[in-house]
């Protein structure tokens, strides 16, 4: 599937893979939220949901009106909750799924509080399910922790069939979306973005 990001595609060996579950990492308030949020809009020939754990549908629609993009087949979720979400895609039936962010997920399957080694690892497993049970793309965006490590456990690259990792110095406009992992294509390629008023 084609997105209109050529820097998207490129990493990615082609574009969106029918039923893959993409793992995209990076430090806190280093854009990636604004970019998959780009991309969803973007993509207006295709039903997308974006879940968000993180921000309220206020925050999200002001982000949305900056980057001047509207979609129709756009549909945001303020949710943390797998059970809830589940029903939900099970109405509206997205053909992508972007989650914002992994470690904001719970499930009831679990005891423990959200972030959580054991919750996050059952909820990617959740998504995971869904992803190849349907054919449904789905995106996972996680955290970094000052390590560079991804927070929450590294099983999570491990069960996902790509992992992108989103960088660069909050400091300065550019960043770069480097491929760590790709069942489907190189791990060579990179993405270049400039961060801007608009969006990347």
């Amino acid at each position: 599937m084609h997105t209109p990001d050529k820097e998207l595609n490129r990493v990615s060996g082609g574009g969106i893979v029918p039923g893959s579950i993409v793992l995209i990492a990076g430090e806190p308030g280093i854009g990636k939220s604004t970019l998959f949020l780009q991309i969803g809009l973007q993509l207006n020939t295709i039903t997308v949901l974006y879940i968000s754990g993180e921000e309220s549908e206020q925050q999200i629609k002001m982000r949305a009106e900056r980057l001047k993009l509207s979609n129709e087949n756009f549909y945001l979720l303020t949710e943390t909750s797998t059970q809830i979400i589940f029903q939900e895609i099970k109405k509206l039936k997205p053909q992508l799924v972007i989650v914002d962010s992994v470690q904001t997920l719970r499930t009831p399957l679990i005891d423990s509080s959200p972030g959580s080694v054991s919750q996050i690892r059952e909820c990617a497993a959740e998504f995971q399910r869904f992803a190849k049970e349907t054919n449904t793309p789905v995106f996972l965006i996680g955290h970094i922790t000052k390590d560079g490590s991804i927070a929450g456990p590294k099983i999570l690259e491990h069960m996902v069939d790509t992992v992108l990792q989103f960088e660069g110095d909050r400091h300065y406009a550019y960043r770069i979306l480097r491929t760590l992992k790709n069942r489907f294509g190189s791990t060579d390629e990179l993405g270049i973005y400039e961060m801007t008023d608009k969006g990347m």
